[in-house]
């Protein structure tokens, strides 16, 4: 089964020679550990070029004070609708931080459907006929013979 490539699989360094390499089609180890950040997040360090980050490079967690859990629990309260006043009133968070991460969020969705959607050849037609499939699922009508 493949996967999609992790911050620590390879050094995200695109000077290093060693970027991105595929060794007999797993990625090569060329990351040493070298300790954690103050909250916790792994560090590592390319044995090639020296280039140090952290394991949340490339995500929306990267370089946050705020926890994992947090960011996501305003992700999705901000997804099912709930007004950027409210969590600024009950969770603490500034409106500028909650609209900062759903910004990035956004980037990402976009960046990764972008990465999934590169071989799909989708025409025209094609399109039309699926908005047609979707648009004919909302209200369904009742035939007067059951």
């Amino acid at each position: 089964m493949e996967r999609l490539a992790q911050p620590k699989d390879f050094c995200p360094n695109p000077a290093c020679r060693d970027y991105g390499k595929l060794q007999n089609g797993k990625v090569q180890s060329n990351l040493k550990k070298i300790g954690h950040t103050p909250r916790g997040v792994q560090r590592y360090q390319c044995k090639t070029c020296g280039k140090t980050f952290t394991e949340t490079l490339g995500t929306i967690f990267y370089r946050k004070h705020a926890r994992e859990d947090e960011i996501l629990e305003v992700l999705a309260l901000l997804a099912e609708g709930t007004r950027i006043s409210t969590l600024t009133r009950v969770k603490g968070i500034k409106e500028d931080t909650s609209l900062r991460w759903l910004r990035e969020a956004a980037k990402h969705a976009d960046q990764i459907d972008a990465v999934l959607m590169k071989d799909f050849h989708i025409k025209r037609a094609q399109l039309d006929g699926l908005w047609s499939f979707v648009g004919n699922k909302g209200e369904k009508k009742l035939s007067r013979n059951g």
